[in-house]
């Protein structure tokens, strides 16, 4: 039985409270069942925590969830889906 490859969307938004949102909207919007990561990503030189990005990391088992609909979202917060690394 061939296994499901393991998808992982990384969304980026300005703030902790856009990223606090978005991660309380997946559920809603795209059925996302399993909690959203959220990570601080600093900049290089960056000291003030409050000019960091937030990511929410989504984990897609099943590879369901829409790329396009996901960078539709995000840009609703002033965000984007950053594209995988290969």
């Amino acid at each position: 039985m061939g296994r499901v490859s393991d998808v992982r969307h990384v969304l980026v938004l300005p703030d902790r409270d856009a990223a606090e949102e978005v991660a309380g909207e997946l559920a809603d919007r795209f059925g996302v069942l399993e909690e959203p990561q959220l990570v601080r990503d600093a900049l290089a030189g960056e000291d003030d925590a409050e000019d960091a990005q937030w990511l929410v990391v989504i984990e897609d088992a099943r590879a369901r969830l829409d790329p396009v609909a996901l960078d539709a979202f995000a840009a609703e917060y002033e965000g984007w889906l950053e594209a995988p690394q290969d």
